[in-house]
């Protein structure tokens, strides 16, 4: 009897980290590669990295910000589209860095070419898309958040 060949799914994975200064200011990022701002966050590496582990180390070579304590304020699922494989992405709320860790802030030259600390309601307009939905889900939250494409499902209680 011939056994059945299948090939186990592989689902592409990020972290982001939302990191906020004593104003309550959140910490974006400009990238080189891309129009849009972001938050420091990348893909999930996959050599058995966890979202969390990405989501610090990412946050060190982006932003240069050592990231010792956080909770996962959101979990997004986005839908694969043509030329984009969608994946899921793991939204961590770091909270308010002390002033001694933001002033450590360097970017990646490569990657990032300047960073802002700006009130969330003018991080939302400089995000795009599903990220600036994930992190207005995430923002004030009690409980972490399940998305689908950015948004809320019908019937997950969050």
């Amino acid at each position: 009897m011939e056994a059945a060949s299948y090939e186990i799914p592989r689902i592409p994975a990020a972290a982001g980290a939302l990191i906020f200064d004593a104003a309550g200011r959140l910490l974006v990022l400009k990238p080189t590669y891309k129009a849009a701002w972001t938050i420091p966050g990348g893909q999930i590496e996959v050599d058995g990295e966890t979202p969390w582990e990405a989501c610090r180390r990412e946050a060190r070579e982006e932003s240069g910000v050592e990231i010792d304590t956080a909770w996962l304020a959101c979990v997004d699922f986005l839908r694969p589209r043509e030329g984009r494989p969608g994946g899921m992405r793991f939204l961590f709320d770091c909270g308010v860095l002390d002033a001694e860790k933001l002033r450590r802030v360097e970017v990646q030259a490569e990657e990032i070419a300047e960073y802002r600390f700006v009130p969330v309601a003018e991080a939302l307009e400089l995000l795009s898309g599903p990220l600036r939905r994930r992190v207005r889900a995430a923002i004030g939250a009690r409980k972490c958040q399940y998305l689908e494409d950015g948004r809320p499902v019908s019937g997950v209680r969050s």
